[in-house]
């Protein structure tokens, strides 16, 4: 019996969130194709003062890196990484997320403040939230990249944009408002991040165990999370542990649609 193994390693282990794509790839195709496996429900996708929408490069960076690019470390502390420049930022939509099928990135949209600037998108953008980790035989997703701006925090953003998303994932497609059937939604997080947790928590999430050593932290967020082992392939660089949680379809049957709907309301 003989064999080979003719992989070549990248010439650096630099992580793929933080790796730039060539310029003419950042902000994707044009007309922009969101490669997104399920439909959008647009009626599911909002309340009366939020909506969640497909984020476009072309037309949300901009604004989006306003916000983030004063203080991107402070935004990302909970993070296994910081995507410190809008270039990072774009790459990591592109790469990671629009050229699998299985993940989309949306923007919010909060409905109860206008932007003179932008007055076609009906309200200011607040945030942004994605979908990821999609396993569609096993009807499960995850809620991540979770980011409610500075200036809208502490308002209704946060709980009704995890709110229709939930409806949106665990509402059967028979029921109306229409949704996709999922059986399970995830939620990680930093075990320190107090804010997600207590969201997710409040939206009917339960705590289901701690993932150990799930990620090797980027050097900007060593801090974060004890050192790792000497010698090992990341280089001792430190690590940290993730909350996991989930909302599963017994769940929302359960009580959780309704305590999402009194939110929503």
């Amino acid at each position: 019996m003989s064999w080979v193994n003719n992989y070549q390693p990248p010439p650096t282990l630099t992580p793929q969130f933080t790796q730039v794509l060539p310029e003419a790839e950042l902000y994707g195709p044009t007309p922009y194709d969101i490669n997104f496996a399920y439909p959008l429900h647009e009626e599911t996708l909002q309340s009366e003062r939020i909506k969640l929408v497909p984020f476009i490069p072309s037309v949300h960076a901009q604004t989006y890196w306003r916000h983030v690019g004063k203080s991107p470390k402070d935004i990302f502390r909970y993070y296994p990484f910081v995507m410190g420049t809008l270039e990072q930022t774009l790459s990591f939509i592109e790469r990671v997320l629009r050229r699998d099928p299985n993940a989309v990135l949306f923007a919010v949209i909060d409905k109860t403040r206008p932007d003179t600037e932008h007055p076609e998108w009906g309200g200011s953008l607040a945030g942004v939230i994605m979908l990821f980790d999609t396993s569609p035989s096993n009807l499960s997703t995850e809620i991540g990249f979770v980011v409610v701006f500075p200036e809208f925090r502490g308002t209704h953003v946060a709980k009704h944009m995890v709110g229709v998303l939930l409806r949106y994932l665990l509402q059967l497609p028979s029921q109306s408002p229409p949704g996709l059937g999922f059986r399970r939604v995830q939620w990680t997080t930093h075990p320190d991040n107090a804010a997600s947790l207590g969201l997710a928590q409040r939206m009917g999430f339960k705590v289901e165990g701690r993932k150990r050593w799930t990620w090797v932290l980027t050097d900007e967020l060593a801090e974060m999370g004890p050192v790792g082992r000497e010698g090992d392939p990341a280089g001792g660089r430190s690590g940290r542990d993730t909350a996991v949680l989930g909302l599963c379809w017994d769940d929302w049957e359960g009580g959780a649609r309704d305590k999402v709907e009194a939110v929503l309301h």
